[in-house]
């Protein structure tokens, strides 16, 4: 008898410690082994035996117990807090009630269908539960079937492990056979439940079953631990932010850095990233002048105006001359500058009857051209003019010939054609009166006027 509960325990331990992992809900199966006592006093018969419930915790005077580990039990989970089990128990009769008998050897083999109290109601550790079955029970070479009814307490030290304790009326459907309570007290071990992947959480609870994870995700990984798992984390292998699906901001400027072209700087967002220091929307690292605010044309750098005209550069038709804005940055031609320019056109002289210019006048036009130079961007006509004698065909075409030979001489000097326009009046644009001789060589002459824009 020795050995065989020494078995049972042997068998107990074996199954328990290899499911140190199991949770109640998720493993069926439950094993409890312990001692158990019989006791036929407080049945409702006259002596030896007593009223019901009477003198029911007299251990000392009615309790018949074996000293070696004799009871065992396997159940199964059956859903709904409800469970089905099997419970094989010896003893030694030795107390009937009162009365002391001959070493009566007592076996049962039950069948029970208990309900789990305290997991329907959650009362934590302390688990009560009631149950009801029947079985057959034998002593010495008698027996019966009983009708059985159950309370019991588990008190849970652990998901897997309890104490457990319960009382069995057993009620013989056989008059040879006595009524009776057996009582019994244990340890309980539950297993059968599966982790795939090891984690503690059993597989029916487990969203990853086949991927080690966390209580906190139900199952699933956390690779790089910053509370947002795998699968919802758009970095899952780099710690991150929430508001960045899990992927991190290194320089905390508000830019996940897979979206930041400068990840380890703070920066702007309309800049991905990057910083601006000039404030002048062209991030440092394209900047060129990266402390002074200028435009993305000119590579972020401000336009100079190097003749400080108040005209920059870029706009500047001569950007090497001091010049007004309503001239686009040159200089503007003066009324005086005119003057002096028609001053010098009259002075030209040309052959008689010809569009030939004098060598004389190369000196006359070596002053115009100068003072053309300066005003580069200003464009001019070119007139000319005669006196009235000779016919007004040939005037005509005399004054557009000694026009033309002005402007290609200024050409040949440097000055661009695009700037110059020949124009012939012959005779019709008097200055003087064309009856006297001085009047007549104040009409003969060329002017030069400026064409206002």
């Amino acid at each position: 008898m020795k050995n065989l509960s020494r078995l049972m325990f042997v068998l107990l331990l074996i199954i328990g410690f290899n499911n140190v992992n199991a949770q109640d809900e998720n493993n069926p199966w439950s094993v409890s082994v312990g001692f158990n006592a019989v006791d036929v006093y407080p049945v409702g018969e006259p002596s030896p035996q007593g009223d019901y419930f009477d003198e029911y915790f007299n251990a000392t005077d009615h309790w018949n117990i074996l000293p070696v580990l004799s009871t065992f039990t396997v159940s199964r989970y059956l859903g709904d807090n409800f469970s089905l089990g099997v419970t094989g128990s010896l003893n030694r009769i030795e107390k009937f009630g009162d009365s002391n008998v001959d070493d009566l050897t007592y076996f049962g083999a039950d069948g029970i269908i208990t309900y789990d109290v305290g997991n329907a109601f959650n009362t934590g550790k302390i688990d009560p539960y009631v149950g009801i079955g029947g079985g057959y029970t034998w002593v010495d070479k008698i027996g019966a079937g009983t009708l059985n009814g159950t309370v019991g307490l588990n008190f849970w030290l652990s998901e897997q492990f309890a104490i457990t304790a319960q009382s069995t009326y057993k009620h013989a459907f056989e008059d040879y056979l006595p009524r009776h309570f057996q009582h019994t007290a244990g340890v309980s071990f539950t297993f059968g439940g599966t982790d795939t992947d090891g984690d503690g959480i059993y597989d029916q609870d487990d969203a990853c079953p086949e991927v080690a994870g966390l209580e906190a995700f139900n199952g699933c990984p956390d690779s790089d631990g910053d509370g947002i798992q795998d699968s919802e984390d758009a970095c899952p292998n780099e710690a991150g932010l929430a508001d960045f699906n899990g992927c991190p901001d290194s320089d905390g400027d508000g830019i996940a850095d897979g979206n930041d072209n400068c990840p380890n700087t703070p920066g702007l967002k309309s800049l991905a990233g990057c910083p601006d220091a000039d404030g002048d929307g062209v991030a440092d690292g394209d900047d060129q002048c990266p402390n002074e605010a200028g435009p993305a044309a000119n590579n972020g750098c401000p336009y100079p105006d190097s003749d400080g005209d108040g005209v920059l550069d870029k706009d500047d038709q001569c950007p090497d001359k001091v010049g007004t804005v309503a001239n686009n940055g040159c200089p503007e031609v003066t009324e005086a500058v005119a003057k002096t320019l028609n001053d010098y056109a009259k002075t030209i002289l040309f052959d008689t009857g010809k569009t030939s210019i004098k060598f004389e006048s190369a000196e006359i036009l070596s002053n115009i051209a100068g003072i053309l130079k300066e005003y580069s961007n200003a464009k001019f006509n070119i007139d000319g003019h005669t006196d009235s004698v000779g016919s007004e065909a040939n005037n005509q075409k005399l004054s557009e010939g000694r026009a033309q030979a002005v402007v290609d001489w200024l050409v040949e000097n440097g000055i661009s054609s695009s700037r110059l326009s020949a124009r012939g009046f012959g005779e019709s644009q008097p200055i003087m009166d064309n009856r006297t001789r001085d009047g007549r060589a104040r009409n003969r002459r060329v002017e030069i006027n400026l064409i206002k824009n």
